[in-house]
């Protein structure tokens, strides 16, 4: 019975596996040949970091592996320069050390697959990254293709499949060529550095112009004269306030003149006292505040500093972070801002109607602003990515907030906001002006009110004001004004600040140097050379920074001068368009960088920086042990070496207890 019993169900088995066969067979048949190859194909897709390829993947059908090389697999070795200057500087690339378990896993991955997609980021750098893969790989020409995406959704992810191309070599050598000028600055000056100021300085292109401008600023600051200068206000009681109201002291004249010195203000006072102050006129105007722009890399970097309090560093973490992928429960990993290394402020038609819907329906229509269609035809648009956006308008900060980090969400809801404003209707201040007149002189008030917050319900930069507390609503023409009292102030000029992070970041941007990816690495590196200290947020520089600025300047002008650099920026991106080969930018290049480096190791004289001494004694040999700086920051070592190597961690008293056991 149980032989019979199995028979049966063996049989129905079989009976419903031929139906499952016969209907995909059907199913297949019905498919023309080209859907049918793609049907049964296997394809790999390569991306640079695990959680970008977790996120990719789920969009993907089960014929697509996603697999992460972790970035550059191919570079220059460490050990040597790595260009041929002899052979037309030629680069040597070497597999980086560490890389040789992921690249036999890729090509074990690669013998699988009918067709392989190299998904690397959208810019020079994810282009490089290809070209290298498909060199490490050995890929065939018809086997591979380069896809990008500005954003990793479900619809930039398929429809990049579909647009599938070449990698383009242009891309390639503009970032080959940027690499190439900053290993021959780095290899050919470094050690000059090391022999004329201390082991383990660097010189790099961008990073020495960016030195010089922190240096430039404190020369500024060390050499700034204060000047003496006063402000008047005359405390003026109008009939009816409740209160008297500041009019500030604007000359005698059309523009507001400055008062230099305590017997000129007290000239004016005397001659002012023989008058009777009068409303001269009063004037109501209407203002329109535009909506910023959504951000580019420079100016998240720099809002992020100001409202965040975040290094440039920390912000570029964080946003690759939510660019790639964030864990949401229940849904998965999910991109949730576009590519972030951009300097444009152009957004895609469709992620520009969605915003406006957007706004129109959760906002009003009062909020609402039509695209300008005349201003976007007026540009010749030339610039490859976006701003930076969220992926979804529709998922707002809050309903992530819990499913986040606290720093992603912080950064997260910065970026929503300025792109949400940045499709929004302008504010409106309604502003009142009065001035005063008291024989020949005047002062004046001004009382500011915003009769339409417009974008600002979502969004306030630091320059955007808030309303005045009063107006001046019961102040009319014939208003008789009575003097309260005067408030004079002694001033003197001051400095320019010192830069933060923000500020040069800025500055770079304005002068043309560098570009959205290298400002955060430059600025790392000046502080991790301890050429410059961050206290406060202010960069100052160091007795190290200014040995080496000081070099650069009588060595090497032309590196360190703005001008030059910005230049060089302006051809790498020709090189980018294909209008000019990157080899005859290195070949103009070198011959003046090798002149100066044998002239500099002829005529530089030696600059002895001491240590900082500690009153830590060496248990070994008795010497005071000094502060040397190692890759993961200070500590204690002999100044006895070699005969004595002792060293020990650095610890700072901060005279705080401990919060568990009060030690």
């Amino acid at each position: 019975m149980k032989t019979e019993s199995g028979a049966f169900f063996q049989k129905i088995v079989i009976k419903y596996s031929l139906a499952w066969q016969e209907k995909m067979v059907y199913s297949l048949c019905r498919l023309n040949e080209q859907e049918r190859k793609e049907y049964m194909a296997k394809y790999l897709v390569i991306v640079e970091s695990p959680a970008k390829a977790k996120t990719i993947k789920k969009f993907l059908g089960s014929n697509y592996e996603v697999i992460a090389s972790n970035g550059h697999v191919r570079d220059l070795p460490k050990s040597q320069m790595g260009i041929d200057v002899d052979n037309d500087f030629e680069p040597k690339y070497i597999t980086i050390r560490g890389k040789g378990d992921i690249l036999a896993q890729l090509r074990k991955e690669v013998k699988k697959a009918d067709k392989v997609y190299l998904a690397t980021d959208p810019d020079r750098e994810g282009e490089a990254i290809s070209y290298h893969l498909s060199k490490a790989l050995k890929l065939d020409d018809k086997k591979y293709k380069r896809i990008t995406f500005n954003e990793i959704t479900k619809n930039a992810v398929k429809n990049s499949i579909k647009q599938a191309r070449d990698i383009d070599m242009a891309l390639v050598d503009a970032q080959q060529a940027r690499r190439v000028l900053d290993r021959l600055v780095g290899y050919k000056i470094s050690p000059l550095l090391w022999a004329k100021i201390k082991r383990g300085l660097s010189a790099g292109r961008v990073q020495s112009v960016a030195l010089k401008l922190i240096c430039d600023r404190e020369k500024e600051i060390n050499e700034f004269i204060p000047k003496e200068y006063w402000t008047l206000s005359a405390m003026l009681a109008p009939e009816k306030a409740k209160k008297s109201i500041e009019f500030k002291y604007m000359g005698n004249g059309s523009d507001k003149e400055e008062i230099s010195s305590r017997a000129e203000l007290d000239h004016i006072i005397e001659t002012i006292g023989k008058q009777s102050f009068q409303i001269a006129s009063i004037k109501d105007s209407e203002r329109h505040k535009k909506a910023p722009l959504p951000f580019t890399t420079s100016t998240l970097q720099q809002e992020a500093s100001s409202k965040l309090n975040f290094a440039t560093s920390k912000t570029m973490r964080i946003a690759q972070q939510l660019y790639e992928g964030v864990e949401i429960k229940g849904r998965g990993s999910i991109g949730l801002i576009s590519y972030l290394r951009t300097d444009s402020t152009r957004i895609s038609d469709e992620a520009d109607a969605l915003a406006r819907n957007f706004i129109k329906e959760n906002y009003g229509d009062a909020y609402y602003m039509a695209p300008d269609h005349a201003a976007r035809q007026g540009k010749k648009i030339q610039d490859a990515h976006e701003a930076i956006r969220p992926t979804n308008i529709e998922i707002l900060p809050s309903q992530v907030k819990e499913l986040i980090s606290r720093d992603q969400f912080r950064l997260y809801q910065l970026i929503w906001k300025r792109f949400v404003s940045s499709r929004m209707a302008n504010a409106i201040y309604e502003t009142t002006n009065i001035r005063i007149a008291a024989g020949d002189y005047r002062f004046s008030a001004a009382a500011s009110h915003i009769k339409f917050d417009g974008y600002m319900s979502v969004y306030m930069s630091d320059e955007d004001e808030k309303s005045d507390a009063f107006t001046f609503s019961q102040i009319t023409k014939e208003s008789q004004i009575s003097l309260d009292k005067y408030d004079n102030k002694q001033h003197f000029t001051q400095p320019p600040a010192h830069y933060t992070e923000a500020s040069l970041v800025k500055t770079l941007e304005e002068l043309g140097i560098g570009r959205p990816s290298t400002y955060a690495p430059t600025i790392g590196t000046i502080i991790a050379r301890r050429y410059v200290i961050k206290e406060d947020k202010n960069l100052y520089v160091t007795e190290i920074g200014e040995a080496v600025n000081k070099i650069m300047l009588k060595s090497f002008p032309s590196i360190v001068d703005v001008n030059f650099t910005a230049n060089m920026e302006s051809l790498l991106d020709k090189v980018e368009e294909g209008s000019v080969n990157w080899k005859t930018v290195v070949r103009n290049f070198y011959p003046d960088l090798d002149a100066a480096v044998k002239l500099a190791e002829k005529e530089l004289e030696t600059v002895k920086i001491e240590d900082e001494v500690t009153d830590v004694i060496c248990e070994n040999c008795g010497r005071n042990m000094v502060i040397k700086y190692g890759p993961h920051g200070k500590f204690l070592a002999c100044p006895g070496f070699p005969e004595c190597r002792n060293t020990k961690p650095y610890l700072e008293k901060i005279g705080v207890a401990c919060p568990k056991c009060g030690k």
